[in-house]
Parts: structure tokens; sequence; C-alpha cells
């Protein structure tokens, strides 16, 4: 699976906001330059992410946008889906019985995508933007951490 780089971008822009906001706005040109996105662009995912709730603009001189909410409480999976990024690994809509192929049926291998969608989604709902921000990610993974040990012992 792939994310696009609307959910991607979405999310750098919303780490970068985060980590250089501190309490005032954020001007949507500063995080363009600091993480080389189109202007444009930005303002296409923070118009969304506006309208889900995660952040608020402030207008006037020095304005620009704040979290809406705390980079603890801020999910990336909430991130993601304010940008209409589908979580999913599977080519079929996810709740629907009947499959991608042409007389409609699943394919053997269903239910292992959409099982890894639903585990990429519960990954990413349990990641704040506080743990991006703070570097807290890198060998969350228990694969991560059991080799590292391993790698250790040797």
């Amino acid at each position: 699976m792939k994310l696009s780089t609307k959910g991607r971008y979405a999310v750098m822009a919303m780490v970068d906001l985060a980590s250089h906001g501190c309490g005032r706005p954020v001007a949507l040109a500063d995080i363009a330059d600091r993480q080389e996105i189109s202007l444009s662009y930005l303002e296409q995912l923070f118009a969304k992410l506006r309208r889900g709730g995660l952040v608020r603009s402030v207008r006037g001189p020095g304005g620009g946008y704040l979290l809406a909410r705390t980079s603890g409480e801020t999910r990336i999976s909430d991130i993601i889906l304010a940008v209409d990024e589908p979580i999913r690994a599977t080519r079929c809509s996810p709740g629907v019985s009947r499959g991608c192929h042409s007389d409609k049926s699943r394919c053997l291998t269903h239910d292992l995508w959409e099982e890894l969608g639903n585990q990429i989604h519960l990954y990413l709902s349990a990641v704040s933007l506080a743990d991006v921000c703070e570097r807290r990610i890198l060998g969350t993974s228990g694969v991560v951490h059991h080799r590292a040990i391993a790698a250790a012992a040797e």
C-alpha cells in the first residue's frame, strides 16, 4: 500500500505546525518553505484540515494556523482521514461483501489486504503528532525492538 502525497504532505505540514507553532499562528508560506511543499497545495490541504476540526485559522497581520487540539490529542489517522485519504490496502470498498473481480467475487487474498489496512489504521490511530515531533516513533514496532535486542546480544 502506498500513501498518496495528499496524506503524506498533510502529516508533514501538521508536524511542522506542531513543532513551530508554540501557541502562535504559523503562516502556510513558512511551512511551505520548510517542507518544500507548494503553497497552493498546502492551502487546499489546510482547508480540509480546518473543516475536519484539526486546525483553526487566525486572520490579519501575524496570522496563520494553529492546532485546534494539543499535539498529544491529534492522531495521525485523523489527519489522513481529514484530507480524504482512505487507509486501505484492498482494491474493493471497505466493508462491502462483493469483491473487485469482474464477477463481483472477492480475490483469495482480500481478507489479508483488508486486515493490513485495519492494522495500518490502528497503528496510525495510536500515534500522535507529539509522538512524531518528539521522535518517539522509531523502534515502537516489536519487530524492530526484538531485532535490536538480538543484534546487541550477538
